[in-house]
């Protein structure tokens, strides 16, 4: 790689210990990709935040970053961690979990991250900007960072993001290009999308198909709401390694479908109809009986509206005895929503509003048989699809509708 006489001199150690760690990785990761230099930026969203993913020996790495006198240069956000800050017990996180969290978050807030603590930056204040070189983890917010937005970024792990905050540099290469940020199959959309369980249901469909492939779609509608497209941004990087869409006259850099694909020809062409989306929606339903137990809503992290929307349904009701119904979200959905009134409502009713963390960067292995979980409800194409795995919960997979009438009836219609 060609490096400046700055990074030339981070690498020699000129800048301290950490620094050069930093350099280090983004050396190797760039020299393993083939990246000719590195690019300035000034965002990072941190992956690696949950100590699920961390364990001990990452937030043992964190905090010696730490001590070796690391201070992030950029702005830093954290993804969602393993456990609520204040609810953690009573929803059945362990408490070896707090209290390795806490060391983790600390050395991230030490080295001066934002520990927002969710996965979608992009409304808690880190809104990436058009053509913004970035170095983002958590596969559904760089997908939507790259599509809805037009930034560029790779999925980052949590090594190298954390090199990145430190450095202000990440290798350019990937989606850092333009030359591979154009499409490379057509999807065309011949069936109505009424909500984001629709858009998920898309995402799902075409992640599948794609494998690391970035899909062009025809036929979305031209005014999709943000919860519709972080819906289909989260369900591609989950039933496939997707980091970047284009949908056309949706997106920015795909204003028309020659645009898209760079001038070139889609190498295949397939067709999302009704029949495609009942067949989709069929496979993300893995459990065959009516029992319901868990519910979710959030994922990615609810926002203000899709709290509301949850509230509006619980309005003068109340969830079902045998269900628990958890709405995850950020802090700062909580305090906005909080303030709206829509938590005493949902709370009132009998759910939980979860801050922070969520099923999937929890420990849900231990906390589905401690409170006795058989199955997950859910209205997110990628929590079904990773809950059978993940958790070893089958799942019921439907509109947000379907789902809070099986949260105040107790089974699934």
């Amino acid at each position: 790689m060609l490096l400046t006489e700055e990074e030339t001199g981070m690498l020699n150690g000129d800048k301290g210990p950490a620094v050069q760690k930093a350099m280090q990785i983004l050396v190797a990761l760039g020299e393993s990709f083939g990246a000719e230099r590195l690019v300035p930026i000034n965002n990072v969203h941190m992956a690696g935040s949950s100590v699920l993913v961390a364990e001990e020996a990452g937030t043992r790495f964190v905090e010696d970053i730490r001590k070796l006198g690391g201070t992030f240069i950029t702005r830093v956000t954290t993804n969602p961690t393993a456990v609520d800050p204040v609810r953690w017990e009573e929803i059945g996180i362990p408490e070896s979990d707090s209290i390795l969290q806490t060391r983790l978050t600390d050395a991230y807030a030490g080295m001066g991250a934002n520990t927002c603590n969710t996965c979608i930056p992009y409304l808690v204040g880190n809104a990436p900007r058009f053509g913004e070189h970035m170095a983002w983890g958590e596969s559904s917010a760089v997908v939507f960072a790259n599509s809805v937005c037009g930034a560029r970024t790779n999925r980052e792990g949590g090594p190298s993001g954390l090199a990145s905050a430190l450095t202000a540099r990440t290798p350019e290469y990937g989606f850092h290009l333009k030359e591979n940020r154009y499409g490379k199959f057509l999807i065309k959309v011949e069936t109505p999308l009424n909500d984001m369980t629709d858009y998920g249901t898309l995402g799902y469909f075409a992640g599948k198909i794609a494998g690391q492939d970035t899909p062009v779609f025809t036929g979305i509608p031209t005014d999709p709401t943000l919860e519709q497209l972080k819906a289909l941004s989260a369900a591609l990087a989950s039933s496939g390694a997707v980091s970047m869409f284009h949908a056309v006259g949706v997106t920015p850099e795909a204003p028309t479908v020659e645009e898209a694909f760079g001038g070139g020809e889609p190498d295949k062409v397939l067709v999302f109809d009704q029949a495609e989306k009942e067949k989709a929606e069929a496979a993300l339903n893995k459990e065959p009986s009516d029992h319901v137990d868990w519910i979710l809503v959030g994922c990615p992290n609810a926002s203000v509206q899709e709290i509301r929307e949850v509230a509006d349904a619980l309005q003068g009701k109340k969830v079902h005895k045998d269900v628990a119904l958890w709405v995850t979200t950020a802090g700062a959905m909580y305090a906005m929503a909080e303030r709206m009134g829509y938590i005493r409502t949902i709370e009132e009713a009998g759910g939980v509003v979860v801050r922070e963390t969520c099923p999937f960067l929890a420990r849900s292995r231990v906390i589905a048989p401690k409170k006795g979980y058989k199955t997950l409800t859910t209205n997110s194409a990628k929590m079904a699809f990773y809950a059978p795995g993940q958790f070893g919960l089958p799942t019921h997979y439907g509109n947000l509708d379907r789902v809070m009438q099986a949260a105040i009836n107790g089974v699934w219609r």
